[in-house]
């Protein structure tokens, strides 16, 4: 009877067990979710640039602290974001410049070398303390040289960043913000970067990511993006997203090849063969718009799966679609290699010019004096904006703000808002930020002097006459579109879309980074010491050894001798000559 009872309560057991794994596994289902995206985007001057996106999206609230379980989203940094009250995240490593004069606006585009931005949550109290262990742990994470971030890199602005997520306040004491611009991007930096995903590079997307492909480029930068967004659209309560996102540019000439036809053989080495197993959604854009008014088309093989129009950077695009979680696709092959071809050459004479673009470079001469010159253009034919100027200078540069002139057309150009914060030696860096209006079809031209400080000769880098870098000035702008937008569910438009949200129909949101800057500091002579201690070496040798020598050494006086064997020899050879002997 006793033992009846006990299967009888163990079959109840198992049944009431039933079906909650699968309501487990449901509900995690529809907490987090992954959706992996790839945009092929043939470039005016012939190369093409690949942007890869991975979207984490994760109905947890991390804050609080009473996640336990992570599976898509990475735990060393939900854990991160949990235990230094992280609002928003922003970390970005760049291996070369983002020409935006030829290749237009980018997807997202960051500064050479590493950029990281941190909104911390108003419960933090010592914000300087979190972002010294965030950056720290960033560079464990990163294997990156974050360490390097402090007081002397790091500004606090007030206009420019604001946060890309939800956000119930913009106190701008809680934002902090630092470039590295000498931080050399490499494989071990990807590395790290590649294991946060949640297949890894085995499967899906990430299959391409073979970095001795993705560093024979022009062009490479990999980021990561945290911050809340709501969860649904009456926002009643927030999701956590993570994007990681690898922007490549490949050059034709140095893939020598010596054509504008492209295959994802050709620039990545590999094929694609399946979709991350974990992905909601995977997808490859190749973008197919006519860049001319010939209608120059590109021809893609094999066929896509559909075609989609969307308006980006208010300009009409037309992707072709291969939808890799489709069945049909992987139907006559077991690869899909992604071929693109023009039909004719393309004129490079007729490329396209974004309407916002800038340029920045060091004028003067001398290792005492010189300037900061930044050109900022607006090609709009009838549309004025307004562009925050975000200028980040290191101390050792003493800028002199009386001599700041921004002249548009000849005339002078009062800017509407200026905020300056200036820098204190050894301490921290001068803050620059401005809000300029630019007049239709300008170049608006900003100039300030600055003096070169002298160094304490411990402070100079290993290769001093390398010069010292100077950030990327950032300019953000909401540019006037040229096609009317639309609003669009952020869940069904492309990744490529939904980072930098629109504010209405008439404009969107453009962040760009001019050029760092390489500035020659006043330098000594490092091989002067090692000429001293020769010089100092040889004098005490010479001169105190010949000294020390005739106080030390011991006079005998020797009586004169007959002479050796050899003199007597000699003798006698003279006596034969009849010579006087010696």
């Amino acid at each position: 009877g006793g033992m009846a009872a006990a299967v009888l309560l163990l079959l109840l057991l198992l049944a009431a067990a039933g079906p909650a794994p699968g309501r487990a596994d449901a509900g995690r289902e529809r907490r987090d979710a992954l959706r992996e995206e790839l945009l092929l985007s043939p470039l005016p001057t012939g190369d093409v640039a690949a942007t890869f996106q991975f979207r984490t999206r994760w109905d947890a609230d991390l804050q609080r602290g009473a996640v336990s379980h992570y599976r898509l989203f990475p735990k060393a940094l939900g854990r991160l974001v949990a235990a230094l009250g992280v609002r928003e995240l922003h970390l970005a490593l760049t291996q070369g410049f983002w020409r935006t004069r030829y290749w237009g606006q980018p997807p997202l585009q960051a500064p050479a070398g590493a950029e990281l931005w941190v909104w911390f949550q108003p419960t933090v109290t010592d914000v300087d303390k979190a972002w010294k262990e965030l950056s720290n742990i960033l560079s464990g994470i990163f294997c990156a040289s974050l360490n390097f971030i402090d007081s002397t890199n790091t500004v606090i602005p007030t206009a420019s960043f604001k946060p890309l997520g939800l956000a119930n306040g913009t106190d701008h004491h809680l934002l902090r913000y630092a470039v590295l611009p000498r931080e050399v991007v490499c494989t071990e930096n990807l590395t790290p970067w590649k294991k946060l995903l949640p297949c890894g590079s085995k499967a899906g997307l990430a299959v391409l990511l073979k970095a001795e492909r993705l560093f024979h480029s022009s062009y490479h930068s990999q980021a990561v993006h945290i911050r809340p967004i709501c969860r649904d659209a009456s926002c009643l309560a927030l999701s956590w997203e993570l994007r990681q996102t690898l922007t490549v540019v490949f050059d034709f000439f140095s893939s020598g090849q010596g054509k504008k036809d492209w295959s994802l053989f050709k620039m990545f080495s590999r094929t694609l063969t399946d979709a991350c197993p974990l992905a909601s959604q995977s997808k490859v854009y190749v973008d197919i718009s006519p860049k001319n008014k010939e209608k120059e088309l590109l021809e893609v093989s094999p066929p896509p799966t559909s075609v989609h129009e969307a308006i980006v950077q208010g300009d009409r695009r037309t992707y072709a679609v291969y939808d890799l979680l489709s069945p049909s696709l992987f139907n006559t092959s077991r690869s899909l290699n992604v071929q693109l071809k023009w039909k004719r050459p393309q004129d490079s004479s007729e490329m396209p010019i974004p309407t916002l673009h800038a340029q920045r470079y060091v004028g003067g001469y001398g290792l005492q004096t010189g300037e900061i010159c930044t050109l900022i253009y607006n090609t709009h034919p009838y549309r004025a904006f307004p562009v925050i100027l975000l200028e980040t200078v290191p101390w050792y540069l003493r800028l002199y703000v009386h001599t700041l002139t921004i002249i548009t057309k000849g005339k002078e150009n009062k800017p509407s808002y200026i905020h300056y914060q200036p820098a204190q030696d050894r301490s921290r860096p001068h803050l620059l930020e401005m809000l300029i209006q630019l007049p239709a079809n300008s170049v608006t031209k900003i100039t300030i002097q600055f003096e070169r400080a002298l160094l304490k000769w411990t402070e100079y880098p290993p290769d001093p006459n390398h010069g010292f870098y100077v950030g990327s000035s950032v300019l953000s702008a909401l540019v006037p579109s040229v096609t009317a937008m639309k609003d669009m569910d952020v869940e069904q438009s492309p990744l490529f879309t939904s980072l930098f949200p629109s504010s209405d129909g008439s404009s969107y949101f453009v962040r760009l980074y001019t050029e760092p800057l390489l500035v020659n500091l006043p330098t000594p002579d490092f091989s002067m010491p090692y000429n001293v201690i020769c010089l100092t070496c040889t004098v005490v040798a010479v001169c105190y050894g010949s000294f020390y020598n005739l106080l030390t050494r011991t006079f005998h006086v020797e009586e004169p001798s007959r002479g050796g064997l050899a003199k007597r020899l000699a003798n006698v050879i003279r006596k034969f000559r009849g010579v006087p002997p010696l």
